[in-house]
C-alpha cells in the first residue's frame, strides 16, 4: 500500500528591521504539525536597513524574497505567495515578524485546509480584548469589519487580522493589486469568487512595538476605505453606477414631477419664471444619471473582460505550479 504523501506547509514572515523580534517568533513556530509532511520558512526582506536577513538566516531560514526598497505588507504578500508556490506549498501562513501572532496556533489555523473545509482561514484577534488597542481602535476595527462584511457578503469577525492561512487554490486563484490593506481586498475577491473562509480565535501577545502600517486611526481609515472601495468597485462596479444612476434618476424627476402636478391642477403659479431653475437642475441630474447608466454598462464589460484575464491567469498559473 503506497504512503499517502504530506502537505508542504510555507510559513510567509514579511519584515521590516525585525532583527529583534524575529529570532522570538521563528523560535514559537512549530516543528511538527499533524497532516504536514514539510515545513518551510519564506522571510520577506521588504526593505530592511538592520540585520534582519542575517539573523534569519543565523536562526536557519534559508529562502527569501528580497525588496530594495520598502513596498508594504500588500505587495509583500502577493511577492511571498508567488515565491511559495515556487516552492511547492500546498497550504501558506501569513505571520508577522514583530511576534504579535501565537505561532503555537499555527496547526489550528491551517487545520480546515488540511482537512479540505476551507480555502482561507483568518484568525479573530478579538479585539475587543486586546489592552494596548485605544478605545477608538477597537470601535474603527468593529466598524470597518462590518462594512467589510455587508460589501463582501461574508462574516467575519476580525476582517483586518494579518494572522492567515491560504491553501494553494486560494493562492492560485487572488489576485492582489493593491498597496495597502490586502486583507480586505483579498476578502472581497475570496467572496467573489466563491472561496470557502473560516476563522479561529486566539490571543495575540503583549506588543512589542508600534504598528509600521499607519501613522494614526486616521490615515488607517482613510487607506482602508479607499482599499475596500477599490476592492468593490473592482467586481461590483456595475452595481455602484446602477446604483448611483438611480438615485440621480429620481433627483432629476421630482422638479418635473412637481411641474407636471401643477399644470394638471392649474395653478397660476405652473408657469411661473422660480420654476426655471428647478427645471434645469433636474434636466442636469438626468443627464448625469444617464451618463452612469452609460458608465455602468461600460464597467460591466470591463468587468467581464477582467473575469477572463483572470480565468486565463489561473490556468496558466495552474500550469505553472502543477496543480
Amino acid at each position: 500500500m503506497s504512503k499517502v504523501k504530506g502537505l508542504k506547509l510555507v510559513i510567509m514572515i514579511p519584515c521590516l528591521n525585525e532583527e529583534k523580534t524575529l529570532p522570538l517568533t521563528l523560535s514559537t513556530i512549530p516543528k511538527k504539525i499533524p497532516g504536514i509532511s514539510k515545513i518551510v520558512i519564506l522571510v520577506i526582506d521588504d526593505g530592511c536597513t538592520d540585520k534582519t536577513v542575517a539573523v534569519a538566516k543565523k536562526n536557519g531560514v534559508k529562502h527569501f524574497v528580497h525588496h530594495a526598497k520598502n513596498r508594504g505588507l500588500a505587495l509583500s504578500l502577493r511577492d511571498a505567495i508567488r515565491k511559495s508556490l515556487e516552492l511547492g506549498a500546498d497550504i501558506m501562513v501569513l505571520t508577522d515578524g514583530d511576534n504579535q501572532y501565537p505561532q503555537q496556533k499555527i496547526p489550528a489555523l491551517i487545520k480546515p485546509i488540511v482537512e479540505k473545509r476551507a480555502d482561507i482561514v483568518i484568525a479573530d484577534r478579538q479585539t475587543s480584548k486586546i489592552s494596548h488597542f485605544s478605545p477608538a481602535k477597537k470601535l474603527l476595527q468593529k466598524l470597518g469589519t462590518k462594512v467589510l462584511n455587508k460589501v463582501a457578503g461574508t462574516n467575519i469577525p476580525d476582517a483586518t487580522s494579518g494572522f492567515r492561512a491560504y491553501s494553494k487554490e486560494a493562492a492560485i486563484k487572488l489576485n492582489l493589486v493593491g498597496r495597502f490593506n490586502f486583507a480586505m481586498e483579498a476578502t472581497v475577491q475570496a467572496s467573489y469568487k466563491r472561496l470557502a473562509i473560516e476563522t479561529i480565535k486566539i490571543t495575540t501577545n503583549p506588543k512589542t512595538r508600534e504598528s509600521r502600517l499607519f501613522k494614526s486611526s486616521f490615515e488607517h481609515v482613510r487607506k482602508s476605505t479607499v482599499a475596500l472601495f477599490n476592492a468593490f468597485t473592482m467586481y461590483k462596479s456595475y452595481a455602484v453606477f446602477l446604483t448611483l444612476s438611480a438615485i440621480l434618476f429620481i433627483l432629476g424627476l421630482l422638479p418635473f414631477i412637481h411641474f407636471l402636478i401643477l399644470i394638471l391642477s392649474h395653478s397660476k403659479n405652473a408657469y411661473g419664471s422660480h420654476h426655471l431653475q428647478s427645471l434645469i437642475t433636474g434636466t442636469v441630474l438626468l443627464n448625469a444619471a444617464f451618463i452612469s447608466l452609460t458608465l455602468a454598462i461600460i464597467a460591466n464589460l470591463i468587468r467581464i473582460n477582467r473575469s477572463m484575464q483572470e480565468d486565463i491567469l489561473e490556468e496558466i498559473r495552474r500550469l505553472k505550479y502543477g496543480d
